[in-house]
């Protein structure tokens, strides 16, 4: 099993919007894994980008709602490329157990 398979079977939900660099980035990479999780479009889901807001302090996105319950940022702006897959994973997992 890769990494990335790890994924499969959790309850994830990824709030982002069209015109986020880095909601492409994270969906080429789910594409690349074979990955597909339920999208919720801040801009077009009616209270959706407030929710996000009130739950995490940020406007930024994407963020993964994991299990109806809590948000793991999608993105790393601490890392030059923005973005590690097997960090992504390794915090997803972790706020599952």
């Amino acid at each position: 099993m890769t990494n990335s398979q790890q994924l499969v079977g959790l309850d994830l939900q990824i709030y982002s919007a069209s015109w986020c660099g880095d909601c492409r980035r994270l969906d080429r990479w789910l594409s690349a894994q074979g990955l597909h999780f339920p999208k919720v479009d801040i801009e077009s889901e009616e209270g959706a980008a407030e929710r996000l807001e009130a739950a995490t302090g940020k406007r930024g996105i994407p963020y993964f709602l994991v299990n109806g319950e809590r948000f793991v940022r999608g993105y790393h702006p601490e890392l030059p490329q923005r973005f590690d897959g097997d960090l992504l994973i390794n915090e997803l997992l972790a706020v599952t157990k």
